[in-house]
């Protein structure tokens, strides 16, 4: 890459993070425009206020929120995730500055609601937009960057594939360096590897610009090697980037914190803490409480008919763990003849005699799970999160299944991954039970309310037609 070619990437940098702007701003102006249909007869001036208002608050709130941090190679959710945090910072201070200054006291209650709503929805769908502009020009070459790896190991090929399967993020593999004897590197990785050069020759064409990203890759036991490049890439402008080799442990939500100016990352930690275990426990209870107020007569009839179909209570209260592995009482509708809750627990047979011909009907249906919405409520579970186990089986597989324990890490829900992708019902076999531990781990390390919609869609759609439920 010559000097002029790296003139013209900074400048590519430029356009793209103008255009962002741009739509934005235009994203702004667009919903501002349509909210003034709900008011007849607004003046201009006032609406030329409150969108100078806004395109001057969100100019400061971006600066807070980071949103216009490079999102190359980020998940678009976390994206819009972001701008959906900005607008919570931009819309309460314009308001606010409105009602002191009764610059919006001309507007209606439903323009000022459509603002609110519609101004973000724009945002978004502008970001949609561009990203999908980015991605097919970074596929032909355009604002692309050259990125080299230092270490030629397991995890330097697991990032070169991860990134030349993603043409959208306009990376260009330059090649591995290494100041190991190639014939060694191979022999540890188990492949042909073509080494590009070593790190002198790495520095030389970070310096020419022929290099805009660097990944160290090395083992975090090489601290002393891992040092040595830090320093001679250091007299660079290239962006270096550390990728630790965190695949030997099973992370679940992997986040930077600093204790006293001391980095620690987290290895073992729930997602959903802070601004987004506050958005989730809304959901939960928004939703729930629609839920409930649906199926609140359904709910009546199948009391009443287990009440006059087998002797026994109508609700059953199952000892499990909830978050951190704290004991909760979980309701489902009885189902079974026994009500067993003790420390020994049989799982629940295609043939078993235990379940009442009412009850299978509604384990086969999911119905017997409803009364856990008064758990959502109550905010002992939530309405989509890795599925209880009774406290005898967590016992009996927590020493067989490595990490089987984190599913707790979050609270137990009515549904969950592992159940819309087939690992419902009886695990009668280990690995069985490890494919619905792999769900739930994923579960936690992907979360996103968008995720738990998604989830509760798909439930509505699998629960009538799963063959491994009863």
């Amino acid at each position: 890459m010559s000097g002029n070619d790296n003139v013209r990437f900074r400048s590519h940098r430029s356009i793209v993070d103008l255009a962002y702007r741009l739509s934005d701003a235009a994203a702004i102006i667009a919903a501002a425009l349509v909210a003034i249909e709900f008011t007849p007869n607004a003046p201009i001036s006032s609406l030329a206020i409150v969108v100078g208002t806004t395109l001057l608050i969100h100019v400061v709130a971006i600066e807070v929120s980071g949103l216009y941090r490079n999102w190359r190679g980020s998940k678009i959710a976390r994206e819009l995730w972001c701008v959906i945090i900005t607008w919570v910072y931009v819309a309460p201070t314009v308001l606010g500055i409105g009602l002191l200054t009764q610059t919006n006291a001309e507007f209606s209650y439903a323009s000022k609601l459509c603002w609110l709503a519609l101004t973000p929805v724009a945002m978004a769908a502008g970001r949609i937009v561009m990203r999908m502009l980015l991605r097919q020009l970074r596929m032909r070459g355009f604002n692309s960057r050259k990125f080299a790896i230092c270490g030629m190991n397991r995890l330097g090929m697991q990032l070169a594939a991860n990134i030349q399967n993603s043409p959208e993020l306009g990376l260009q593999f330059v090649g591995y360096f290494d100041d190991r004897p190639e014939r060694r590197t191979n022999e540890a990785t188990g492949a042909q590897l073509h080494q590009a050069g070593n790190l002198t020759q790495l520095v030389e064409l970070a310096r020419t610009g022929e290099v805009d990203m660097i990944y160290i890759t090395f083992p975090m036991r090489a601290e002393e090697r891992i040092r040595t490049y830090l320093s001679k890439l250091g007299d660079t402008t290239a962006s270096v980037y550390i990728v630790p080799d965190f695949f030997v442990f099973q992370m679940l939500s992997a986040r930077w914190n600093q204790i006293d100016g001391l980095p620690v990352v987290s290895v073992f930690e729930t997602p959903m803490s802070g601004i987004d275990g506050v958005f989730k426990r809304l959901f939960d209870l928004v939703v729930g409480t629609c839920v409930l107020a649906l199926v609140a007569v359904p709910m009546l009839i199948i009391a009443a008919a287990i009440k006059l179909t087998s002797p026994g209570p109508v609700f059953f209260r199952q000892k499990r763990y909830g978050l951190s592995g704290e004991q909760i009482g979980v309701w489902k509708f009885r189902s079974m003849r026994v009500c067993e809750n003790g420390a020994e627990v049989k799982q629940a047979s295609r043939t078993d005699d235990r379940i009442t011909p009412l009850g299978r009907i509604l384990r086969k249906t999911s119905l017997d799970e409803l009364p856990q919405l008064f758990n959502v409520l109550d905010g002992s579970m939530s309405l989509v999160g890795p599925r209880p186990h009774a406290n005898a089986h967590n016992e009996q597989y927590r020493p067989l299944i490595d990490g089987y324990m984190l599913r707790h890490k979050v609270k137990p829900g009515i549904t969950g991954l592992a159940q819309v992708n087939g690992a419902r019902g009886e695990t009668e076999t280990l690995d069985k039970m490890e494919r619905r531990i792999e769900f739930d781990h994923r579960y936690i390390r992907e979360w996103s309310l968008w995720m738990d919609c998604k989830i509760l869609i798909k439930t509505f759609l699998v629960v009538f037609r799963q063959e491994n439920a009863y």
